[in-house]
């Protein structure tokens, strides 16, 4: 089986969940001599790719999720919850439903956003031992991804909306850095909007704008930047953060801003029954 050394690498970064674009590369100073002068971007990065490539092994791109998706799907289970219907997307757009929590060692969730049809779907994995993972979409070789977060250690937090940039931008920052505080730096929110329109039920979203640098094993320094969508449902902070590289930014602002919107979390009053895993069985 032949796999590209490039998609290895993008394949690594979407576990971060932070794949990033071939064209928004900036080399860290070292003591390296490369001539750029001479070598395109492109040839210049293929070499650093194919170096790190090998070096790392074999990499698999995410597989794809059985979440549930679709319009009639997706509706057909809200009305089974007894929750609000999703509305129909935009063209190209389509919704999707998962549980995050069936396993013993996470409390249960119902996960609910969209995305563009073409992204790949990835939902946690569930063994003995319990669950892992989460909720992800994205279109990895670009650098675009929507990723669930669940924030466990403030507990369940009231007025979610008057708390302010700071707690925000604490729980940004986790999300981000799930595989290590060592591969971003500059992090910072840009803007804060609380969310009050009728969509929302009277339940507290806030809508995040944010920045980063991502830092790769490859040597690399990524701008990224990105909108989340922060709530807290259950006893946690649960945050839906979507983000691309800022060279793709001003393409994709339009579409990760109706990902954030769409973003819904529910687990008072749901009934899990039959959803959840018991391997003590």
């Amino acid at each position: 089986m032949k796999i590209l050394c490039v998609s290895l690498l993008v394949a690594l970064l979407a576990n971060t969940g932070a794949a990033f674009s071939f064209r928004q590369m900036k080399t860290r100073r070292s003591n390296t001599d490369l001539d750029m002068t001479t070598d395109s971007r492109r040839e210049f990065f293929t070499k650093s790719v194919a170096a790190a490539g090998l070096g790392s092994g074999v990499l698999l791109a995410p597989t794809p999720s059985n979440a549930v998706g679709g319009m009639d799907k997706v509706n057909s289970k809200l009305r089974g919850y007894g929750l609000p219907l999703v509305a129909k997307p935009p063209n190209g757009f389509t919704p999707l439903l998962e549980v995050w929590g069936r396993g013993k060692n996470r409390f249960p969730l119902l996960v609910q956003f969209c995305h563009p049809v073409t992204w790949v779907v990835t939902t946690p994995s569930n063994d003995s031992n319990g669950e892992d993972g989460t909720v992800q979409a994205g279109e990895y070789a670009k650098g675009d991804t929507a990723t669930f977060f669940v924030y466990e250690a403030p507990g369940h937090v009231d007025n979610l909306a008057s708390q302010g940039k700071p707690l925000y931008q604490e729980v940004l920052q986790k999300a981000i850095s799930q595989k290590g505080s060592n591969i971003y730096q500059d992090f910072k929110v840009t803007k804060v909007v609380p969310q009050t329109g009728p969509e929302y039920e009277g339940r507290d979203y806030v809508i995040c704008d944010f920045k980063y640098q991502l830092l790769t094993g490859a040597g690399f320094e990524v701008d990224r930047k990105g909108v989340a969508a922060i709530t807290s449902s259950g006893p946690a902070i649960e945050v839906l953060w979507c983000a691309s590289t800022a060279l793709r930014y001003k393409k994709t602002e339009e579409d990760l801003r109706f990902i954030a919107s769409s973003f819904r979390v529910f687990s008072e009053g749901i009934n899990f029954e039959g959803q959840l895993l018991n391997y003590d069985l």
